[in-house]
């Protein structure tokens, strides 16, 4: 039997929520099916892929990526199916797409939600009888791949809105990964946090890292990482560099790079006339039929969500402008799923 390759991605983290996904990739894995991988924007949807197929039996054969968002619908679909010599202007030679390149392996498909309807019909051939055309071309080509597909939207909800179509959703779905968010991993930021940092201090060329100090490991477990790792990731960097002294634990962190006196305003006027922005209460003055409990909950959660942004998203800060103790404002962010 063939060793596993070194390219197995090895994903960090101690969390409950974290070993619970690494058990479901573990067990779908060897399965030759579809899998749908969901997740907040950061949250490292493209590493799960990743290890989905080393841990397949294609580990061996191509793993080819495409983003879907990064495609106007006509070059999407050339991309996934390839396009014959003269099919359109400057179509000077043949092309071979992503499915003929995945051939025998797996294909991952990110950002798959913003493909188009037309462009997700021939995706869903493709699964149901593992066959296409290339754009131009009238012959038909057969291939053998594994489809990944990744979204940060509600697909369910998408296809109740008629955005995505429902076989698709139904063939894609034999498995759904949900990645957790970095907020609901909290026991791994520590562990990512050591691992970003040394290998930045390795490429900086410090002879050792030294680690974070205390109020900077707490600032970082106090912060609601909207931008989860990789916004973790670009955090640890940018304090790493900014340290001055390499030898000292990692003291100042840094989560909004444009933080300073000098940063521009928004402009009170643009074209479409003065920004305005809709007062938190607006249209609740009880004189209006309404679900009190449910608008109660709304106007809290704007409430929280304004408090958090105005804050940069640190915790203790925010607790202190809604004169909140720190495990109240915890309390209340869990009430709203904000944490």
């Amino acid at each position: 039997m063939n060793a596993l390759p070194p390219e197995l991605p090895q994903p960090i983290g101690q969390s409950q929520a974290f070993h619970d996904l690494i058990g479901q990739v573990s067990r779908v894995a060897p399965l030759d099916r579809p899998v749908l991988v969901i997740g907040e924007r950061g949250t490292g949807k493209e590493l799960i892929a990743s290890r989905l197929h080393y841990l397949s039996q294609r580990w061996d054969r191509s793993f080819i990526k495409l983003n879907c968002a990064a495609l106007a619908e006509t070059l999407l679909e050339t991309e996934l199916f390839g396009h014959e010599a003269g099919a359109f202007t400057g179509a000077v030679k043949r092309r071979a797409g992503r499915f003929e390149l995945a051939d025998g392996g797996s294909l991952f498909l990110d950002e798959i939600a913003n493909a188009s309807l037309s462009v997700q019909e021939k995706v869903l051939r493709v699964i149901e009888y593992g066959e296409f055309e290339r754009v131009g071309a009238s012959a038909t080509h057969r291939v053998d791949v594994r489809l990944i597909g990744a979204t940060n939207l509600d697909l369910p909800a998408a296809a109740d809105a008629g955005r995505f179509r429902h076989d698709l959703l139904d063939r894609l779905a034999f498995d759904v990964l949900t990645v957790p968010p970095l907020r609901h991993r909290r026991d791994d930021i520590p562990l990512l946090a050591e691992h970003f940092g040394r290998a930045f201090a390795r490429e900086l060329g410090w002879e050792a890292f030294p680690g974070f100090a205390a109020e900077a490991l707490e600032a970082l477990a106090g912060y609601a990482w909207p931008g989860n790792v990789r916004e973790l990731k670009n955090v640890v960097e940018r304090a790493v560099y900014r340290a001055d002294d390499p030898s000292e634990p990692v003291a100042d962190i840094a989560f909004d790079p444009f933080a300073s006196p000098y940063r521009p305003s928004i402009p009170a006027t643009s074209k479409t006339g003065p920004a305005h922005v809709e007062p938190v209460d607006a249209g609740i003055d009880g004189a209006t039929p309404m679900d009190f409990r449910a608008a109660v909950s709304g106007f809290e959660r704007r409430i929280l969500e304004g408090a958090l942004v105005a804050n940069r998203y640190n915790q203790k800060a925010t607790a202190n402008h809604l004169t909140l103790t720190y495990d109240q404002l915890r309390n209340q962010l869990k009430k709203h799923d904000l944490l």
